[in-house]
């Protein structure tokens, strides 16, 4: 779920944090990408006759093609992926998927009516709900992105947590993911659509946490907070607390504490869940389990073609063709990489405004015109 309602009140409250890139504009940059959130979405999108690819052997195999051509487009503009996969989901988030679950039941009972009825809108609606990534599903990622020269963490409880350990540590620029809380537990960059396919052509939308807290006028805690408040995966939402609310009550009373001190001076009707558990929620925020910076090492190797074409064509059914050919864009990619780097070091990334949102003028303003220094030019991860 993430955080219920953020995105829209960013766009609200927050909108010079947001901006729309072009992807080309992250040339040189490392990002971290949230696994499991992209492998769903090959999971759902990359189908052919309304059905998931298949091997011989009837075998799912679309998140090996979305993270196949997804990644190599990624490479192809400059951009050194490492992905990262979740691990234990915390205990307090077993609420959560038990609601999951129960929704899956859900759907699989609307699956059968709608089979019985012939409605096969309703049966690729409803098998589109039903798709889950599996343990199977992320081992055999993780051995095609090892063949394709790409790395990848295993985080030892949230993908998101991990990936803002990655970024607070300077190992990439950013996250790459869909799901909001990437930026409560602290990502300083968010970037969303970038495992989006081709064909819907949506621009990289870059979320600045800096930016959101500076337009917020709250700080980081409180911004865990608010987002707690909203609704989040570790415990209830405070009922009839919608976003501006929500800004409104952090920005009067500072924290959760202090709203619940003064509930009755909140306006509006809120209603305070019982034995709400928002400070174990906080602290999963605040101090997610991580592996220590230290521990991670990223590198892009060569890619391993013979070892491709073993497991994409002979085990998987993949075309050898294809396959061959994606692992040349692979190689062109490096080169081309290693060939710019310099060449495009300092150049500034372009940026575009969210279409029909309004802009306060920022402190950057101020300073154009300035003569550029040395020490003011900031280098590209």
């Amino acid at each position: 779920m993430g955080i219920l309602g953020l995105s829209k009140l960013l766009a609200d409250f927050a909108p010079s944090a947001i901006k729309d890139n072009n992807i080309k504009s992250y040339f040189g940059r490392k990002v971290a990408i949230d696994a499991s959130m992209s492998l769903y979405q090959f999971l759902i999108a990359v189908r052919s006759e309304g059905a998931q690819l298949t091997d011989a052997e009837g075998e799912t195999t679309s998140h090996l093609n979305g993270l196949f051509y997804r990644t190599i487009r990624i490479m192809e503009s400059g951009i050194k992926p490492v992905y990262v996969f979740d691990g234990k989901p915390p205990e307090m988030k077993s609420e959560e998927l038990a609601k999951r679950a129960e929704r899956r039941s859900e759907a699989e009972k609307s699956l059968e009516v709608a089979e019985e009825k012939g409605d096969q809108e309703g049966v690729e609606k409803f098998q589109r709900r039903l798709v889950k990534v599996t343990k199977h599903h992320n081992e055999e990622c993780k051995r095609l992105l090892a063949l394709m020269g790409v790395p990848y963490v295993e985080a030892p409880c949230e993908a998101e947590a991990q990936c803002a350990a990655l970024v607070k540590a300077d190992l990439v620029y950013g996250t790459a993911t869909e799901d909001m809380d990437s930026l409560t537990y602290g990502s300083s960059i968010m970037l969303r659509h970038l495992t989006a396919s081709e064909a819907k052509k949506l621009p990289i939308r870059e979320i600045r946490l800096d930016r959101v807290l500076s337009e917020l006028g709250i700080d980081q805690q409180q911004f865990i907070d608010m987002c707690i408040l909203l609704g989040c995966d570790y415990c209830e939402s405070c009922k009839g607390m919608g976003p501006k609310r929500a800004v409104d009550a952090i920005r009067t009373y500072k924290n959760i504490e202090g709203i619940i001190k003064h509930k009755d001076k909140v306006p509006g009707k809120i209603t305070i869940p019982d034995n709400w558990q928002y400070e174990e929620a906080r602290k999963l925020f605040a101090e997610p389990e991580v592996l220590d910076s230290k521990d991670v090492v990223l590198k892009w190797r060569p890619p391993d073609e013979e070892g491709l074409v073993k497991f994409m064509v002979e085990e998987k059914s993949f075309s050898e063709d294809r396959i061959r050919n994606g692992v040349k864009r692979i190689l062109k990619s490096r080169q081309g990489a290693t060939q710019g780097r310099l060449d495009t070091f300092f150049k500034p990334i372009a940026t575009t405004p969210v279409a029909g949102v309004k802009r306060k003028p920022t402190d950057d303003s101020k300073d154009k015109g300035k003569k550029v220094t040395k020490t003011s030019m900031k280098k590209k991860k």
